[in-house]
């Protein structure tokens, strides 16, 4: 029988880990190591859950011991009917999991010699990222206790996801600034660095599209200069008037549509909804104080776009003013350097 003392012990052993290594993989095996063995169990799996997934099983077993192959590839199947009842009451118990008609593969579990489930959620800021389950080889009652022992570790793997999460997205948007920086130190065709930003910017938020757009010497239409992801019809749909496309953007401030299919500020809705576009961020382009045209990114689905995101899009979109600017001094010189050496040359003749 498991003590209050091999609790505290297991987490003990567990914090002096997550203090001493930055390996996501290492922790997480450790995590699941320790729910079995602290709690005598055949087995434990942590599985994160797949919203994009088309798939019918949605969750990916990032960490697991005590499971065979045969039985992780034919799909533990038992997240997707129970998260509601996981969210109400932070946990399922599941005493017959060959039976059980909250579970599948009743089969595959019964050929494993699963006998009941114990399955808390893995939370962090308040979202269910996945599940960590606890499998028994007998049918078992859980205590208090290890329910709220196992739910303490789902949390620590949660933090583990999160914190592997943030580095990879300093990463990446770490690389999109180096890339777009030596870009624009070593090119100044403005028209490849914004392509390049539009195709960076897309991939590294995994949406839909991006586009770059440049008000008119007018001021009265935007003009397509680079896009990525977006199809030749709906680029060839018409004009783009600077008055009804996301108007706001051109005054200097970012503009979340949540669905552009309905949204009084957006033109071409019907040739949006074809393209299967639903939200945009618009961020201006600044150059020195003047906003010259704007940055959009498109996505295919209705997506929140957080503080994060719109303040990387918008430093993004920063650069590419300043790419523009650059390309524009440079042209400025050359002029001015032709019409010197015209001086000059006019200018032997009197002597």
């Amino acid at each position: 029988m498991t003590t209050q003392k091999d609790y505290y012990q297991s987490l003990s052993k567990l914090s002096r880990e997550f203090g001493t290594t930055k390996d996501q993989d290492k922790l997480l095996n450790l995590i699941v190591t320790t729910a079995k063995n602290t709690m005598k169990a055949k087995a434990a799996a942590l599985f994160i859950m797949d919203e994009e997934s088309d798939s019918k099983e949605k969750n990916a077993a990032v960490a697991q011991v005590g499971l065979s192959d045969k039985y992780i590839h034919a799909g533990v199947g038992h997240a997707g009917k129970i998260t509601p009842q996981l969210l109400k009451d932070g946990y399922i118990y599941i005493r017959d999991a060959t039976t059980d008609p909250r579970l599948i593969n009743h089969e595959a579990k019964k050929a494993e010699g699963i006998g009941s489930v114990l399955t808390v959620p893995v939370m962090v800021k308040g979202k269910m990222l996945g599940i960590l389950t606890l499998y028994t080889s007998e049918m078992r009652n859980f205590s208090k206790d290890e329910i709220e022992f196992l739910s303490i570790l789902a949390e620590q793997g949660g933090i583990s996801l999160e914190n592997a999460s943030l580095i990879n997205k300093l990463r990446e948007n770490a690389q999109i600034f180096l890339d777009l920086a030596a870009n624009i130190s070593s090119s100044l065709n403005v028209k490849t660095i914004l392509q390049k930003l539009t195709e960076d910017v897309a991939k590294t938020l995994d949406i839909k599209a991006a586009s770059v757009r440049l008000l008119d010497e007018n001021k009265q239409t935007l003009k397509l200069v680079a896009s990525y992801g977006l199809s030749n019809k709906y680029l060839n749909k018409g004009p783009v008037s600077a008055e009804k496309s996301i108007a706001m953007a051109l005054k200097g401030k970012p503009v979340v549509v949540n669905n552009a299919c309905d949204d009084e500020g957006v033109q071409y809705k019907k040739e949006k909804k074809e393209e299967g576009i639903v939200s945009i961020l618009c961020v201006p382009i600044k150059s020195q104080n003047d906003v010259i045209g704007v940055l959009r990114l498109y996505s295919d689905r209705e997506r929140a776009f957080t503080d994060d995101e719109i303040i990387l899009v918008t430093a993004l979109a920063y650069q590419g003013g300043l790419a523009i600017q650059n390309a524009s001094m440079y042209l400025m010189i050359q002029n001015d350097m032709k019409d010197l050496q015209a001086n000059i040359w006019s200018h032997k003749s009197w002597f």
